[in-house]
């Protein structure tokens, strides 16, 4: 069985992030979704609303599970006893950020492997930053996340 965690801030999870989970649980007999707690991004989401969030975005995949975690990545991939590392890559930028995240994790897991996927075109542009930008300034984020998402974004007025 092979198991790929997908990790992320996901402060919110966004329809790009959906649309890397669905095709990567068509590749790997499970993936997880390791929500990173992150307290030096500041995120506008609470860990525990995030990890509700992409559970209720994601609810109808079945081979997925989703974690919260808050500790080095490769010990969080060898406690679920994955072996792939899913990273997304919008955009030529992503890259070289990516590619050293890629190095040190083999660095210190050498037998976990990085794969990369591309989201599907119509959501290449999309950041869980730009989207909470374009809500904080009242903009209508509707085609970039889950329903779920925009009520939240909406409740805490952005």
């Amino acid at each position: 069985m092979t198991t790929a965690v997908y990790p992320g801030t996901f402060d919110p999870i966004t329809n790009g992030h959906s649309d890397l989970v669905s095709r990567a649980a068509l590749l790997f007999d499970k993936v997880i979704v390791g929500v990173a707690a992150s307290p030096g991004k500041a995120p506008l989401l609470s860990i525990d609303r995030r990890v509700e969030l992409v559970r209720e975005v994601l609810a109808d995949i079945d081979n997925i599970e989703v974690c919260r975690f808050d500790t080095l990545l490769v010990d969080f991939v060898r406690q679920h006893e994955a072996t792939v590392i899913l990273r997304g890559l919008r955009a030529v930028s992503d890259f070289e950020y990516e590619f050293q995240l890629a190095g040190m994790n083999r660095r210190l897991a050498p037998d976990v492997e990085t794969l990369f996927l591309r989201p599907a075109e119509q959501y290449s542009y999309i950041s869980s930053g730009l989207v909470r930008e374009v809500a904080g300034l009242g903009g209508d984020v509707s085609e970039f996340v889950h329903p779920a998402v925009q009520a939240e974004l909406k409740r805490r007025g952005c």
